[in-house]
């Protein structure tokens, strides 16, 4: 199949990202009507996006694998039908089952739409100076999808209730067929992948400490985002606050997003991407210190969204930016999805945990200390990471 322009694979990426991530960020918008409606406890609904998450992780490896070898054109198609099927199965939930067996569904959707598949595309659509600016922005697309969709899930949450709105998300779920057209063809160079094999690439990144580092530390990004995505609506409205703060949040998050997203790139270009990264971190925790700390009210529940909206997705660009500066684009899909695994298992627990602790002591509080010392350890990880590229791939340059 042939290779589509740069902008192209851009546009389309960040399109794809915009339905894939920003429709599942509105998830915990569902959380209180679902489990009341149902009869069910938090914990089950935060289990079902747990699982969504780890499965996303762990299907993300091999459905990178298959991408850097057939494209990633093809694996976004069959991503785009299973969300899909996973939306309209939430979307007839009758109890607990559905709401695991739809999220298994878009889990394992999101490992053919995510950023796994997609930044790698994009990677290897670019050159590498403008790489990092071009991953800022695929990324801030998931940021606009968050912006965008949550108040679109809102909407059709608040006029038609939760079943129907889940089996309208996934119709919009189907746009991403036509999509996974722009990002066919970019799949790894068959000379490249005959100078070095994927099993060689593994057992490289393996000896590598930034490689485990950037691991350790994307897996306190999906610990914390997918806490507050999954219950920042719930634990406002435990304080009394109206529906409409915790969409606003959530939607400030990913206005807020795009910023961030592109100015990550932007300074990935002139900064070293790891210092970026623990900075990041470290502003992370401030700012759900903050959030203990100050009163609680509608305005400082958007202001500190929109802070921590310039903090959300930016660690992607940066994260995916330093594997492939590292190790080079060839098996990038690959190396990216085990470190996205991490995050995906870190996304499991928060979610998981956020709902244990609140069905046990009836607050979030643990689980907000928790992302703050969660931050403080993440930068510290970033701080010592070998960001050199791998010798070869400047023998490689040298004999070009």
């Amino acid at each position: 199949m042939t290779r589509r322009s740069t902008w192209t694979v851009i546009v389309c990426g960040a399109l794809i990202l915009t339905f894939a991530t920003g429709l599942r960020q509105g998830f915990g918008l569902f959380l209180r009507p679902m489990t009341l409606d149902l009869g069910i406890g938090r914990e089950v609904f935060a289990f079902g996006i747990a699982l969504n998450n780890l499965l996303w992780g762990a299907a993300g490896p091999f459905a990178g694998a298959i991408a850097d070898k057939y494209g990633p054109g093809r694996v976004a198609v069959l991503g785009g039908l299973s969300y899909a099927a996973g939306l309209v199965v939430l979307g007839l939930a009758s109890d607990g089952t559905f709401i695991v067996l739809g999220n298994v569904l878009i889990g394992l959707a999101l490992s053919g739409t995510g950023f796994s598949v997609i930044l790698a595309a994009v990677t290897r659509a670019t050159p590498p100076e403008k790489r990092s600016l071009a991953l800022g922005i695929v990324t801030a697309g998931g940021s606009f999808g968050q912006f965008s969709l949550i108040p679109y899930s809102y909407q059709l949450l608040e006029n038609f209730g939760w079943s129907f709105a889940l089996m309208m998300m996934g119709a919009t779920a189907l746009f991403m067929l036509p999509l996974a057209r722009g990002v066919a063809g970019w799949q790894a160079d068959a000379q490249a992948q005959g100078a070095q094999s994927l099993r060689q690439a593994l057992h490289e990144a393996s000896r590598h400490s930034g490689f485990w580092l950037l691991t350790a530390g994307f897996f306190v990004c999906g610990f914390q985002l997918v806490f507050v995505g999954t219950h920042l609506p719930a634990f406002l409205s435990d304080q009394a606050m109206p529906a409409w703060v915790a969409s606003w949040a959530l939607a400030l998050i990913g206005l807020f997003n795009i910023i961030g997203s592109y100015t990550a790139g932007v300074l990935g270009i002139k900064l070293r991407k790891k210092y970026v990264l623990a900075g990041i971190y470290l502003a992370r925790s401030a700012a759900f210190l903050l959030f203990m700390i100050l009163p609680l009210s509608p305005a400082s529940v958007l202001i500190l969204a929109s802070l921590l909206g310039l903090l959300w997705l930016s660690t992607v660009p940066l994260t995916s930016g330093l594997v492939a500066q590292i190790f080079g684009p060839t098996y990038m899909s690959t190396l990216y999805a085990i470190v996205f695994f991490s995050h995906q298992v870190g996304s499991f627990l928060g979610a998981w945990l956020g709902g244990l602790m609140f069905d046990m002591v009836g607050s979030y509080d643990i689980m907000w200390w928790l992302c703050i010392v969660a931050g403080v350890f993440a930068a510290a990880m970033h701080w010592p990471i070998a960001d050199k590229p791998m010798p070869r791939l400047a023998a490689a340059g040298a004999a070009t």
